[in-house]
């Protein structure tokens, strides 16, 4: 049982840490990121909808109805249709500015991007949730925020060849150690891959251009000899990884 069907005596539970706010003004206060677990995919909800939810249909069938259902959706937002479950509505949006109406859309002047917009159905259940707050995140060195800015997408997904912005503390990738840099780590243990174009490489600010990564599913690694003090380098490599999970768009 839980709040869609209505029993607000169960309530769901969201775990959050708390970062330091560097913002000006607000130097002695904290803000609260979640701290994510892992990202579940169409059969392990269709297992979760059998196992607690009490569906007494087909699995395999169950799996395979989802799959269409979704595979249906994406064919339909692509045909500019936006689509609505009742709970968020997806729809597509074109980016940039026009000169005027004969100008061509041009994909790198005018991004074509799908938005995410949570319905009353989903905001309504946020007043029941309880927010547990697990204690101070790692503050001498952390992850904070990842930004695809061409998809506009904060710690949620990514699209290869798009422009990054990861925010952070003392994330600076520095040392002679071959094994600093920054990795999209995938959570089903392949092997990560690396970031090799960079524009800016700062303690608080990477940006750069997000790799050809194949895996659904990745976490942000940093590793770095980077210790806060100028001519210090760190003996061994610090690694740093990201609390929040990247979904490959």
């Amino acid at each position: 049982m839980n709040l869609i069907y209505g029993v607000a005596q169960v309530m769901h539970r969201i775990r959050v840490k708390l970062y330091p706010n560097y913002l000006p003004g607000y130097e002695s206060t904290f803000i609260a990121r979640t701290d994510s677990e892992a990202s579940l995919n169409v059969e392990q909800v269709c297992a979760a909808l059998r196992d607690r939810g009490g569906f007494k249909g087909n699995y395999n069938e169950l799996v395979e109805y989802v799959k269409q259902y979704h595979d249906e959706t994406a064919y339909q937002l692509c045909d500019g249709f936006a689509v609505n479950n009742g709970y968020y509505s997806i729809y597509p949006n074109l980016g940039g500015t026009f000169q005027n109406a004969h100008e061509a859309p041009d994909p790198k002047k005018h991004p074509l991007t799908f938005r995410f917009r949570p319905l009353n159905a989903l905001r309504n259940l946020a007043g029941s949730i309880n927010i547990v707050i697990e204690g101070m995140a790692e503050t001498d060195a952390y992850i904070d925020e990842f930004t695809d800015t061409d998809e506009k997408s904060v710690n949620g997904f990514f699209e290869p060849g798009n422009l990054f912005v990861l925010r952070g503390n003392k994330i600076k990738i520095e040392g002679d150690n071959p094994g600093c840099g920054m990795f999209f780590v995938p959570t089903d243990g392949s092997t990560p891959v690396k970031v090799t174009r960079f524009n800016e490489n700062d303690p608080t600010t990477l940006r750069g251009i997000i790799p050809e990564v194949e895996w659904a599913y990745n976490k942000i690694e940093i590793r770095t000899q980077f210790s806060g003090t100028a001519g210090k380098p760190l003996k061994s490599l610090r690694v740093i990884t990201s609390s929040f999970i990247l979904e490959h768009a």
